[in-house]
């Protein structure tokens, strides 16, 4: 049985922690760590990381659109981490780590600016937001050692420090959008 696919792929800093997020909710079948946005061909996590490329660190995300919406992303998107920081995500900065979303179509791009629009109409008072929206070029897969970094490194310091708050607060935050959690 064929079922329906769709691509997303967001930078939100790390792709340590976004992979970890999203690997959480319902619909979502597949998410890849890797580089989009820059111009070195095949680049590698350390020209990445030496800012240079021009790439972020994005998550490729396949997902089943029956089963959750592209605007259901958006809000876990936006909601675990900060769109407002330019080039800077905690302690990771740099413009490897912006706030970007790759749009595959119009639809794509027509949501995500609506989305960031309602964002700064509601909270005139804050920062604004400087999430990035632009076309989907090329994604190039991180290297094997990326790959569900989370899962088989929850004891690291990194991990507990940075991601477990984060998957806290979006387990607390949006729990209708995820995947159900056995607590042992």
């Amino acid at each position: 049985m064929e079922h329906n696919k769709a691509i997303a792929i967001f930078g939100g800093g790390c792709f340590w922690c976004t992979e970890a997020v999203f690997k959480m909710m319902k619909g979502v079948s597949s998410v890849l760590p890797g580089y989009a946005g820059g111009t070195t061909d095949n680049p590698t996590y350390e020209q990445v990381s030496e800012g240079n490329t021009g790439h972020a660190e994005v998550v490729r995300i396949e997902y089943d659109p029956t089963q959750v919406r592209y605007e259901d992303l958006l809000t876990v998107f936006f909601g675990s981490h900060d769109p407002t920081t330019l080039n800077q995500q905690g302690n990771d900065i740099g413009t490897q780590y912006r706030s970007v979303i790759f749009y595959t179509n119009d639809e794509q791009k027509a949501a995500a600016e609506s989305f960031i629009a309602d964002m700064n109409a509601s909270n005139s008072a804050g920062a604004p937001v400087v999430t990035e929206v632009v076309p989907f070029e090329k994604f190039y897969e991180a290297e094997d050692y990326h790959k569900d970094y989370y899962a088989h490194h929850q004891n690291a310091g990194y991990c507990q420090v940075v991601i477990n708050p984060k998957l806290e607060k979006v387990q607390k935050q949006f729990a209708d959008l995820l995947v159900a959690i056995n607590k042992e």
